[in-house]
């Protein structure tokens, strides 16, 4: 019986026949996905495509997030609490570094079962994480003795955007906002999208950080979350900078206000 009597017999087509299975080209791009996901196992598709851009790799976007589906690594999310909705109205981005900070706190616990109570703050233009301080305790003046110790480093910023809490409306902060010239800003009670830029990484250190470690001490706690915080700031990119990390975004901010300068001075 020849070949083409054959085909028609049992149906199949002379294409189907000769056709040879090309070699899977994406055995590299698979082995760097899984690897980026072991290491950073919150991080999701598209987190993933943008760590392979910052490594040089020009891929497309729809190949990571196929390759990542059929390795299994999708993430699971976690249950958050339900907020009651409310008017949201969308914050300005500052245009240069230290003009406004957010600040907030987020607690945890070591093993001992001690609270562990981290300052953190957000530089609202770059998106920076200026400082994340854990503490078992943070009362006003410690507030105080933090917040010089941060300011003596990076430089004060013009205002300071918090809650209502205690530590942030108590007489130890207002004198020391006072006394260097930092406004205070205070958002509405239990309207919390009124400081989205630190909620937003209050998120981010909680599901990466907190949540993926068991702090045994507080000096453990305080490594742990000091290199979080470095990775955050100069390796992680962030999709609203453009791909960009923090630290690399106030780089280019801070070159642009440099180029402006000497155009506005030469004319």
């Amino acid at each position: 019986m020849s070949e083409r009597h054959a085909l028609r017999v049992v149906g199949m087509s002379a294409s189907a026949l000769r056709y040879v299975a090309r070699p899977d080209g994406n055995d590299e791009l698979r082995q760097e996905i899984v690897a980026l996901a072991q290491r950073h196992r919150r991080y999701g598709a598209e987190m993933i495509y943008l760590k392979l851009r910052q490594a040089g790799h020009l891929v497309n976007h729809k190949r990571v997030e196929r390759l990542y589906a059929l390795e299994k690594l999708q993430v699971r999310r976690r249950r958050r609490k339900k907020i009651q909705p409310g008017d949201r109205q969308p914050l300005i981005r500052p245009g240069a570094a230290n003009e406004v900070w957010s600040m907030d706190f987020v607690f945890d616990r070591i093993a001992s079962g001690r609270a562990l109570k981290c300052l953190a703050i957000v530089d609202d233009a770059t998106h920076e994480a200026v400082a994340v301080i854990p503490e078992h305790s943070i009362g006003g003046d410690h507030l105080v003795r933090l917040m010089d110790e941060i300011c003596a480093i990076r430089g004060k910023p013009s205002i300071i955007r918090t809650d209502n809490g205690k530590e942030f409306t108590g007489r130890a902060m207002l004198t020391w906002a006072h006394r260097h010239g930092i406004a205070l800003r205070l958002i509405d009670p239990g309207k919390p999208n009124q400081n989205a830029y630190i909620e937003s990484f209050n998120g981010r250190l909680r599901d990466e950080c907190l949540n993926e470690h068991w702090f045994v001490s507080l000096n453990h706690a305080r490594a742990v979350i000091r290199a979080w915080t470095k990775e955050y700031n100069e390796e992680r990119p962030k999709k609203a900078l453009g791909g960009l990390t923090p630290a690399g975004y106030a780089k280019q901010l801070a070159a642009k206000a440099v180029t402006l300068t000497s155009d506005w001075s030469w004319s």
